[in-house]
């Protein structure tokens, strides 16, 4: 087996992109992602609603997600946050470039 070493900060998009997710790794049950955010917000009105368990954190940058309850969670570099299946998220802001790992757990 040949085990290939990559690196999460390698091509990174830049703020032309918009925002990037892309896919690092899954399978049936998990699933890894990196996303690259600049400046970005979810649009007015939307909401996730996921139907597996979310693990997030902020490897660059920053970022504040806001809950249907109203809650808005700040997150700096290396915070992180576990977001229940079902629990209604959407980000409200990040910095002109944010680094988030998110692990999806079915």
């Amino acid at each position: 087996m040949a085990v290939q070493v990559r690196n999460i900060y390698a091509n990174l998009a830049d703020a032309s992109s918009g925002e990037t997710i892309t896919s690092l790794w899954g399978n049936s049950s998990i699933r890894i992602e990196r996303i690259v955010s600049h400046s970005h917000e979810s649009p007015a009105g939307f909401w996730y609603d996921q139907e597996e368990d979310e693990w997030v954190i902020v490897l660059r940058g920053s970022a504040a997600l806001e809950f249907a309850g109203g809650e808005i969670v700040e997150l700096k570099e290396g915070d992180y946050v576990i977001i229940p299946r079902h629990v209604r998220h959407r980000v409200a802001q990040t910095s002109e470039t944010t680094l988030w790992l998110t692990v999806h757990v079915k």
